[in-house]
Formats: C-alpha cells, structure tokens, sequence
C-alpha cells in the first residue's frame, strides 16, 4: 500500500482541457495527492471527461479576489 503525504491538501489540481494554445478551455475536474516516495498520484475527479485531455498542475497562487486554482 502506498502512503500519500500527511498533509490533508491537494499537491497538484486536474483540469480537462480541451482545444489548443490561446483557445483551450481549461476546466477544473478534481485533485492530487502526491505519494510520500514522489513516485506517484492519488487522484480524485469529480466528472470523467470525454473529450480533451488531463493535465495535472501544482496549484497557482491566488490573487486577490480570484477563487484558489
């Protein structure tokens, strides 16, 4: 069994993104933990994509006013 970090938030966020370049459309679909060995992700989605593509990210920092990414 492999252990995630102790740390109960998300390291990484998922997104589908569909389209390319200036045009994609990125929507935020769920998040990861990273694995204390860093060898691997637990994921957890809220939706299953049928299209596009996922692309995990290490969370921005937000500005002001701006929702958490």
């Amino acid at each position: 069994m492999t252990r995630t970090t102790t740390n109960n938030r998300p390291s990484h966020a998922v997104y589908v993104v569909e389209g390319e370049g200036e045009n994609a459309f990125w929507t935020r679909i769920g998040a990861a933990w990273a694995h204390e060995d860093g060898d691997g992700f637990n994921l957890q989605l809220s939706c299953l994509p049928l299209t596009g593509r996922l692309v995990i990210r290490k969370p921005r920092p937000k500005a002001d006013g701006e929702p958490a990414q």
